[in-house]
């Protein structure tokens, strides 16, 4: 089962909704952060990445960066930007992106469950990443940012959700990148009731994104169990803020690679290289239309790479994986980018900025060749946590992104 747990958010004033919303911490650097919300003190930038309100030269992970955090927060709730739920409520959080639009509810996601792998995961985690989570979360007493979480679509949950957002919206805006956010407060107790015991017939959750996030909550509450003599397992810390979104909603985009030449490979020979595993040819700029194939861009020109049958194993769930397929035929033995989370000869690019994109990396001479790649399914996110494996670092780009700052779950509720 699922089990959801309303809470008592902390929330925007209707009409502060939109000057308050911000990107997710971790899509932003500090400086493009800093020029965000540099005109705008409502901008929960200013709460999700305090550091921008402190010397540039602050670092990142001082106990300075998150006591600002923790004051910002506290400077909207006393301004009353920032109000609280009168009632435990669960939330409707609608996002339109050009012609796709998704729905998914805000909720309180069990801690339990997550470790019982009933949320289930597909990607692993970096201590330090972790450490900066969990300390954010405990010196703001919050979740502050949601976990994109999935579940395979129920007919008779779509039913319910079309019913509760039938009303008027609390907020309804457009963010400056052109895409649309409403949210529904759903606070009635029959309602409410009536969304736990749906979600209680799912079977599994799965993170979508945010693993860093949903990892700190677990550590969050085992440091709070410690320090309760009378925990009982229903305190607030026993949940984390998530947003579940149902799979037939979710828009996975290409996440695609831009390397340059550590081994100083001459372009006659790397082709050569490239035609033992691939089947290649000149092609005009577009993304790849189907799995196993791969844009890649070089010396100005883009040809198209067809990974040959029986270079991989095509039974396995993770293996199987374009990212897997390119890292372990290609980027590996051909580039030497043993391991892609820390070579600094390897970059990532998201999909939402386009071939543009990859053709300014290497044009540009800093980069030697990119390679643009057909998005993951949601069908093989799944066969890869339900299999217990992970994927390959950087394998989905999920948009739209989930905006900050529109609901704070507290962990004193």
């Amino acid at each position: 089962m699922a089990l959801i747990k309303p809470f008592r958010a902390w929330r925007p004033r209707p009409d502060k909704a939109e000057f308050v919303a911000s990107p997710p911490y971790d899509v932003l650097s500090s400086d493009e952060a800093r020029e965000v919300a540099g005109s705008n003190p409502l901008s929960f930038l200013h709460v999700v990445k305090p550091e921008i309100d402190l010397d540039p030269g602050v670092d990142l992970y001082s106990d300075a960066v998150y006591a600002k955090g923790a004051e910002n927060l506290q400077r909207l709730k006393d301004q009353g930007v920032l109000i609280r739920e009168e009632r435990p409520a669960l939330y409707l959080y609608r996002q339109r992106m050009g012609d796709h639009v998704q729905t998914g509810l805000v909720t309180g996601a069990s801690i339990d469950e997550y470790e019982a792998d009933l949320i289930k995961k597909h990607e692993h985690t970096r201590r330090k990443k972790e450490d900066d989570r969990t300390r954010h979360v405990e010196a703001l007493n919050s979740n502050t940012g949601p976990v994109f979480l999935t579940y395979r679509a129920r007919p008779e949950i779509d039913t319910l959700v079309k019913r509760l957002t039938t009303g008027d919206p609390t907020y309804d805006f457009t963010a400056p990148d052109g895409i649309q956010h409403v949210l529904w407060v759903v606070d009635e107790p029959a309602d409410v009731e009536a969304l736990v015991a749906a979600f209680a017939k799912v079977g599994e959750l799965y993170v979508a994104d945010g693993h860093h996030r949903s990892a700190a909550a677990t550590r969050v509450r085992a440091l709070r169990k410690a320090r309760n003599p009378n925990h009982t397992g229903d305190e607030a810390y026993n949940f984390f803020l998530g947003v579940i979104f149902p799979h037939d909603q979710m828009l996975i985009m290409d996440y695609n690679r831009v390397v340059k030449n550590p081994v100083g490979m001459d372009r006659d020979t790397f082709l050569a290289r490239v035609k033992e595993v691939f089947e290649i040819a000149p092609c005009p700029a577009q993304k790849p239309t189907s799995a196993r194939s791969f844009g890649m861009y070089l010396g100005g020109n883009w040809f198209r790479l067809q990974a040959k049958s029986g270079s991989y194993p095509a039974d396995d769930p993770v293996e199987s994986l374009d990212v897997a397929i390119l890292q372990n035929n290609l980027l590996a033995p051909v580039l030497g980018i043993g391991d892609p989370r820390s070579d600094e000869n390897i970059d990532f690019v998201g999909g939402i900025r386009g071939l543009q994109e990859l053709e300014k990396r290497v044009d540009s001479g800093e980069w030697m060749v990119a390679f643009a790649l057909h998005p993951t399914a949601i069908e093989q996110l799944f066969a890869v946590a339900d299999a217990g494996n992970v994927m390959p670092p950087k394998s989905t780009w999920f948009e739209p992104k989930l905006r900050s700052g529109l609901i704070v779950r507290p962990l004193d509720d």
